[in-house]
């Protein structure tokens, strides 16, 4: 990597004091690239030099870091090899990054004074406190055991602990040493009391780079990265000379701070003056290109790090686990760091178990875990946890449990691993029966975690509320919404939207509305969800304005906003504005339309029955719609009755195999209305050879924290009787008030035991009177208050006739109908729908 300098900057004077050719503006700084005399040597500076006060953050994103190393003189650099000869030596320990640290022998002159006395025997906290309570001389090295006590106990008292150190050291003159001071000062930061570190740095007469270095580090690990950077910045215009240990904690700053252009700076400077083959600072490059989501430049600073450890393989293969393009090279990665003779740790096998997870390898992933058992990690939390994901990942859920239930000691990562394996296996469950049951676990895992001694946390709120939204839990979400506001977590933009997305899920608009309106801060992700969930309850000029003020708050829609916008446009049928939106995607975001923005627009069209303008815009615009637009198209044709434009959409269609058994439905039942035996043969024919499946019609009500299970004319509910007669009385009033009942054709591919042959549509299947939505509408009318919203779920799209009954039941009970398909969600009310009645033209 080539050294970042700027061809205009000028040399420095090495004779000039650091002060004498300080600008008057830092921001403005370009001056030459200095080498880097104490890499990788520690430099030590005999000069006393008062801190002045940090640059302002507005002048700090002006600075180029090259422009600021200082040039050391030949005299400094012939010094300090010999600088360490007969001084005491003591060890602490400097925070570089999250979990990780390491331990740098210091050397110490006390008072500017060479010391020939042997280094005095290590202490420990007892017997040096015990030195201190007798009274006796008190040396300096008596110190730094107990202060190493306090960041063992930073959570338990360390803190007040230390501040009770630095007042005796005050007393008995001890702070004015100088490697005592640097201790305390990590001590403090370590602690969290960055104020303190602060105030004590400023007071130290002498500081040397290990103090400078400490205050970097300590100001990234209390997440204040960019006072890190100011520190580094003030740091060389004084003219200090970094060690490759504070260059490595200025990348880590970097990284944390979002500022990939400074860490550049910083590598460019150790490519010049040879410190990037330290393996510390390779680490340091790896990570911080890795963070930025820069795997190519992360991959080149691995290969140039000579001396690879067992964290620079780690670094690599962690960061090739959370790119789904570089899991291969992972993966090749292990194998290479097991030839090379390195042996692997907990967090590299955590990391290993988690490839196997994205790629679902099951097969590798038990190896990694007999490789575990062989080096004695089986039992580590980390690699139980990620061995328990893969399980989940791969619908193993007995055995994830067992490995669960086994452990002796668990964390809130543990719980956090299975709530979100069960809510992400939902998705590829294969069935929703079964998608259900693992909803059902993780809202009981969710319970128990509840009522342990540990506390859910923001990963955990916004996976089980992903849950609620899945299964339309509305009450459990209700109560998981109350959780989140006793811990404080509401505060989160996640969670927060987590929980706009499942009232919006769940029917509940108005809750959703409050929840968006209450959010201290939103992501494009928020208003999207938001204006995707008035889009859904029929509310398009709502959805509208609410995009209308996203773009005044300052928020870029991405290409999800214009779907859901589009979406609105077309439920609605205002032609122009989608028009308008959909230029200004193209012209004012420079956004290319996805497919699902031509569906959008197909749809629009074919909901005003203009089926030439729908096909026109597709030959217009020259995209290849899919699956999903030509059946819309071919539902659309029919309901309009324009049927040789929907023969013709049909023949596209099959054109593409389609693999949705729906698909399959919707062409059976317009080909037997309208007789075409020969094209329902082809039908079948297709459905077999494609393997789709058999259609099966389920549904699911929740009524007081039990849910009822339906399939379509089920019969095995206690109360079936008084549900049929219920729905006998229902269907009898809705037809004297204008419900005309749709005459299905049949459904060939439902659950009925009739094979795939090419009789005549007559011979197969027969009619279902009552689908399970039916059934559960019926219940939920039965047993709920009178006046409460009665919520379906049902795992495939309503058919026309269930549609247009349960408008009229919503008319006639009184009641709000939510009944969310497989494509949309139905808010059904006083006869009316949500979709604007055109709902039946998309149905089966």
């Amino acid at each position: 990597m080539r050294t970042l300098i700027s061809s205009s900057s000028r040399i420095l004077d090495p004779k000039r004091s650091p002060r004498s050719h300080r600008p008057s503006d830092a921001g403005h700084l370009h001056c030459q690239t200095a080498p880097m005399a104490s890499i990788p040597s520690l430099a030590v500076s005999g000069a006393a030099v008062a801190a002045k006060p940090l640059p302002s953050s507005a002048g700090f994103d002006k600075v180029t870091f090259s422009s600021l190393f200082p040039p050391p003189s030949s005299l400094d650099q012939e010094r300090l090899p010999c600088a360490s000869a007969g001084l005491i030596s003591f060890s602490f320990t400097i925070a570089y990054s999250q979990g990780g640290s390491y331990q740098r022998s210091t050397q110490a002159a006390e008072n500017g004074r060479l010391e020939s006395e042997s280094p005095p025997r290590p202490l420990d906290a007892q017997e040096a406190m015990s030195m201190l309570k007798d009274g006796r001389t008190v040396q300096s090295a008596m110190y730094v055991p107990l202060l190493h006590r306090c960041v063992e106990a930073s959570d338990r008292g360390g803190l007040r602990t230390a501040r009770a150190l630095h007042g005796h050291m005050a007393k008995t003159g001890t702070v004015a040493d100088m490697f005592v001071a640097t201790s305390l000062v990590n001590v403090y930061m370590r602690c969290g009391a960055s104020r303190d570190a602060r105030s004590l740095f400023d007071e130290m007469p002498e500081k040397n780079v290990v103090t400078w270095t400490a205050l970097i580090t300590g100001h990234t690990l209390n997440s204040e990265a960019v006072l890190a950077l100011e520190v580094f910045v003030e740091m060389l215009e004084l003219g200090r000379y970094p060690s490759h240990y504070t260059l490595g904690g200025m990348l880590n700053a970097c990284s944390a701070a979002r500022r990939i252009d400074l860490g550049q700076q910083v590598h460019g400077y150790s490519v010049k003056y040879g410190a990037d083959t330290i393996t510390s600072m390779g680490n340091s490059l790896c990570r911080m290109y890795c963070k930025a989501g820069d795997l190519e430049s992360g991959l080149r600073a691995f290969k140039g790090t000579p001396d690879k450890n067992v964290i620079t393989w780690t670094t690599m293969i962690s960061s090739c686990a959370e790119d789904e393009n570089y899991l291969e090279l992972g993966l090749g990665l292990f194998l290479d760091m097991l030839e090379g003779g390195v042996m692997p740790n907990e967090f590299t096998l955590t990391s290993v178990m988690s490839l196997c997870g994205a790629r679902l390898d099951m097969s590798l992933g038990r190896q990694v875990q007999a490789f575990c058992y062989k080096v004695g990690c089986e039992a580590n939390l980390p690699v139980k946890n990620s061995t328990m994901y893969l399980y989940l990942r791969k619908g193993e859920t007995d055995e994830a449990m067992r490995l669960f239930e086994e452990m002796d000691s668990s964390s809130i990562i543990t719980w956090n691993a299975m709530i979100s394996g069960y809510a992400q296996i939902m998705d590829s469950a294969k069935d929703d029966l079964h998608a259900r049951s693992r909803g059902f676990q993780a809202l009981k895992l969710f319970r128990d975690l509840v009522r342990s001694e540990l506390k859910p946390d923001l990963f955990t709120f916004s996976s089980i509320l992903s849950v609620c939204s899945a299964m339309m839990a509305l009450e459990q979400g209700e109560q998981i919404h109350a959780n989140t506001i006793k811990t404080g977590c509401l505060s989160d933009v996640v969670v927060n939207s987590a929980l706009v997305n499942m009232y919006n899920k769940c029917g509940c608009i108005e809750c959703a509305t409050k929840a968006f309106v209450e959010m201290p801060t939103r992501t494009p992700v928020t208003w999207t969800s938001m204006i995707s969930g008035y889009s859904q309850h029929g509310r398009s000029r709502d959805a509208i304005q609410l995009f209308e003020d996203m773009i005044l708050s300052g928020a870029r829609p991405n290409e999800i906003t214009f779907v859901s916008l589009l979406s609105a446009c077309s439920y609605a049928g205002l032609v122009e504005e989608a028009e308008r939106y959909f230029d200004m995607m193209r012209n004012e975001y420079h956004i290319e339309p996805l497919v699902d923005h031509y569906g959008c627009m197909v749809d629009m069209f074919v909901r005003l029955g203009r089926l030439d303008d729908a096909f026109s815009f597709i030959k217009r615009t020259g995209f290849e719609p899919n699956e999903a637009i030509w059946s819309s198209l071919v539902a659309g044709c029919r309901s309009h009755g324009n049927m040789e434009l929907a023969f013709y959409a049909a023949d596209r269609l099959l054109e593409l195999k389609p693999k949705v058994i729906e698909t399959y439905v919707l062409l059976l039942n317009m080909y037997v209305s309208t007789g075409r035996w020969r094209d329902v043969a082809r039908v079948r024919k297709l459905a077999k050879h494609e393997d789709v499946g058999v259609l099966r019609d389920r549904s699911w009500i929740a009524i007081r924290d039990k849910v009822y299970f339906f399939r379509a004319d089920d019969m095995t509910h206690p109360q079936a009787t008084e549900l049929y007669q219920l729905l006998e009385n229902l269907l009898e009033k809705a037809k004297a008030v204008g419900y005309e009942p749709y005459q299905n054709a049949p459904e060939l591919l439902s659950d009925s035991k009739e094979g795939y042959d090419d009789k005549p549509a007559a011979a197969a299947g027969s009619l279902i009177k009552h689908h399970s939505e039916r059934l559960a509408v019926a219940l939920g009318l039965l047993k709920t208050p009178p006046g409460a919203t009665v919520r379906v779920t049902k795992n495939i799209t309503m058919c026309r006739d269930c549609h247009s009954s349960i408008k009229y039941f919503s008319l006639l009970a009184n009641r709000e109908i939510v009944v969310r398909d497989s494509k949309r969600l139905h808010k059904f009310k006083d006869g009316r729908c949500s979709c604007g009645d055109f709902g039946g033209a998309l149905l089966l």
